[in-house]
């Protein structure tokens, strides 16, 4: 109940309940606490066997901690029915995650194609081949296409 509490943090405790409840109250505050926290514990558990009770024989093994999604998936994982060890020893995030890097950055020296084929687009090249329009402009003073944030 109390793991996380050092013994310095403990004595600390106890010191300021004496300051605050005086030596002669402090027992009797002891034993009022102590009661308080066992009717919460047999009421708890009350609730607990009246739930299973409720629920039927095809909920005997449940259990409350199962509802903890971090206790109910290692549970899952632990039992091992779907084969999903093997699935995972398998299955390795950095060395996909580093495949997909190196072809998106193209670390082999050539420029990374885009799934239609093309590769990079490079702003500053001047367009190759006829001009649509009768004027061409210079490069660097060519209007972008307007960026549309909802679009992408």
């Amino acid at each position: 109940m109390f793991n996380d509490i050092g013994p310095l943090e403990l004595v600390t405790l106890v010191i300021l309940a004496v300051l605050v409840f005086g030596p002669d109250k402090l027992p009797k505050v002891i034993q009022d606490v102590s009661r308080t926290i066992r009717k919460i514990r047999e009421f708890s558990e009350s609730a607990k066997h009246d739930i299973r009770n409720e629920l039927g024989p095809e909920f005997k093994d449940f259990e409350f901690e199962d509802l903890n999604p971090k206790t109910f998936i290692r549970k899952q994982l632990d039992n091992d029915e779907l084969g999903l060890k093997e699935i995972r020893s398998s299955f390795d995030l950095k060395k996909e995650m580093s495949e997909v890097a190196d072809a998106v950055h193209a670390r082999d020296g050539e420029p990374a194609a885009s799934a239609s084929g093309g590769g990079r687009i490079d702003m500053t090249k001047k367009p190759e081949g006829p001009s649509l329009s009768k004027k061409s402009a210079p490069a660097d003073t060519r209007e972008l296409p307007p960026f549309d944030a909802d679009a992408t």
